[in-house]
């Protein structure tokens, strides 16, 4: 799609949104509800491109993408009318005689931009949030993940009205035609590299945004931890879409007295869980693209392996690696892995991990494995991060009734459930003034406050 065709389908939302198409909430949940009967209906086809864009089998396609998009339409299709209704305030002294409420009100037209390692529900969960709060959206799928994107944009074509959910397809330079059009929302999922141009193109026109963006995600395992318990829920996050998760765990950090146990506990999980090759190359997802794979191959480079790291070319597939000890410095631990390596690092006990932890970006997620009511309380009172989980990975993101974002580099805003439907809606004040009584002194001509005011206000 030109540059051109762009601007005429960003004016189309416009068009569309001015008709006032969108603000009955009653045509807004038929809509959800629509999208969600054909998601249902569209099931295979959409498990299907999946595992053609990254060999993703059926199973973790519906537990990690469809199931949680169809969470997010049924909640909002309950929810809508709630979180919509106008909010009573008190009025202050001054304001009186008036009622005081905040009104919920669509932004408009809004750009969702999102990315190839859940091209489906990194799509799809903005995209509910911001048709259930009334606006218009150019929707732009990642072009690494053809065979989804194309499923997306005839799904939203059967569902919606032209102009009031348009797909874009294409790569870099549809992106930046998209970025030249002024909208009244942007909503980015992706790296921070890019995250910054985004930002950078919404400072134009003063554009708000969400980015949704990444980073190193730390485990961290104490010496109370139930080492068995720890390194199945350790793997499951970074087994998950064969660690091309931005929430995945990025690296552990473990206490010197229990390494080699969480390290033996870890290799029996891994033999446990991908049990042979054939398993592996119909159920174990692949790396997204040649430069992915080029880029942990090279990670994987002079680091001693305590398990794993088999590269298969043919299959575009790494077998999870074990990581014993890497440099601080090393590439392996200062870029974001997004992939199936998990690096190993020894520490002497909990403050010299909050102390690592604390020397780093705020990552976007952090997991911490302890029994230790006083440990977890440590941590999660000196740590910054965007959202985690205590004594298990991923999951915090898994229900559309907790609000996830993330912090300083690893992202700005929140979205799923109520925060979407918040996030895509400006909040408006609007104070409704009686005419029964004027307070004269808030008129000219001002007489001098230290005559007119009570003594006790004027006390410090």
């Amino acid at each position: 799609m030109n540059k051109q065709q762009i601007s005429a389908a960003a004016l189309k939302a416009r068009q569309f949104f001015d008709r006032g198409n969108t603000l009955s909430l009653n045509n807004r949940v038929q809509s959800l509800r629509k999208l969600g009967q054909e998601i249902r209906r569209r099931t295979p086809d959409l498990l299907a491109a999946l595992q053609t864009d990254l060999n993703k089998c059926p199973y973790e396609s519906f537990m990690a993408e469809i199931g949680l998009v169809l969470g997010e339409i049924d909640l909002a299709c309950r929810k809508l009318k709630r979180w919509a209704k106008a909010e009573l305030r008190r009025p202050s002294l001054a304001q009186m005689p008036a009622t005081a409420r905040v009104m919920k009100q669509p932004y408009g037209v809004v750009l969702l931009m999102s990315p190839w390692n859940y091209p489906f529900q990194l799509t799809m969960i903005p995209l509910v949030s911001a048709v259930a709060a009334g606006n218009c959206a150019l929707v732009k799928p990642s072009a690494y993940a053809p065979a989804t994107a194309a499923m997306i944009k005839a799904l939203c074509e059967s569902v919606f009205e032209s102009g009031h959910v348009q797909v874009i397809l294409g790569g870099r330079e549809e992106n930046q035609a998209l970025l030249e059009e002024r909208y009244d929302y942007i909503f980015f999922t992706g790296s921070p590299g890019v995250g910054k141009l985004v930002m950078q193109k919404a400072a134009v026109h003063l554009t708000p945004l969400t980015l949704e963006l990444g980073g190193k995600s730390p485990v961290l395992v104490d010496n109370s931890a139930d080492l068995t318990l720890t390194a199945r829920r350790i793997l499951f996050g970074k087994l998950l879409n064969a660690g091309q998760t931005c929430v995945a765990p990025d690296y552990v950090l473990v206490q010197r007295s229990v390494k080699d146990g969480l390290v033996d506990a870890l290799k029996a999980e891994l033999r446990r869980m991908l049990p042979d090759g054939n398993y592996l190359r119909t159920a174990y997802p692949r790396i997204i693209n040649q430069k992915h794979f080029d880029r942990l191959r090279g990670l994987l480079e002079g680091q001693r392996l305590l398990v794993g790291g088999q590269v298969l070319e043919d299959s575009m597939q790494i077998t999870p690696a074990l990581v014993d000890q890497p440099a601080a410095d090393s590439p392996l631990m200062q870029e974001e892995i997004f992939g199936p390596i998990l690096p190993i690092l020894v520490v002497q006990d909990m403050e010299e991990s909050v102390a690592f932890v604390r020397s780093r970006p705020h990552p976007l997620a952090l997991y911490l494995f302890t029994r230790s009511k006083q440990t977890e309380n440590q941590v999660l009172g000196r740590l910054s991060f965007g959202g985690g989980c205590v004594n298990d990975t991923v999951l915090h993101l898994a229900g559309a009734h907790m609000p996830f974002g993330g912090v300083g580099e690893s992202g700005m805003g929140h979205y799923h459930g109520k925060a979407g439907f918040d996030t895509f809606t400006h909040h408006r004040s609007v104070l409704k003034k009686a005419g029964l009584f004027d307070l004269p002194l808030r008129y000219h001509p001002y007489k001098d406050p230290m005559r007119i005011l009570p003594a006790w206000l004027l006390k410090h």
